[in-house]
Formats: C-alpha cells, structure tokens, sequence
C-alpha cells in the first residue's frame, strides 16, 4: 500500500513539528504506543495544547459531542 502523504497532510491538523506529519500509519501507531490519539481527533482549539490523552479526548466529545470531528 501507497502513502498518500500529499492529500494526508491537506487534512493533518497538527501543529507539532515531526517527522511524522502525513504519515497517517506512523503517526497512529507513534500515539498509540503512548496511549495518546493523533491531533486529527482533536478540534484546532484543543490540539494546540498538545494534549492528546484518550481521557481528553472523551471529555470534548462530551462537552462539544462529534460535530467538530466533521
């Protein structure tokens, strides 16, 4: 299987400066190695804080519910 990094990186909403950006498959398993989820699951907002906790991630889904994730 292709990377597609070029249309990856036009949806990557991460502000942290790795080498992993558009690298959706090493990004995932990087986060999930830390019990962490990528900056794509998060609003822009929220990224920016570089929490990228499961639990943070279930306290925004319940504060705003999944409409940003659209």
């Amino acid at each position: 299987m292709d990377c597609k990094k070029e249309s990856n990186t036009k949806y990557c909403n991460c502000t942290y400066p790795c080498s992993r950006h558009g690298f959706c498959c090493d990004c995932l398993t990087y986060h999930r190695s830390s019990g962490e989820l990528p900056a794509c699951y998060f609003p822009n907002d929220i990224e920016k804080g570089y929490n990228r906790s499961i639990n943070n991630f279930i306290k925004i889904v319940n504060d705003r519910g999944t409409g940003y994730l659209k």
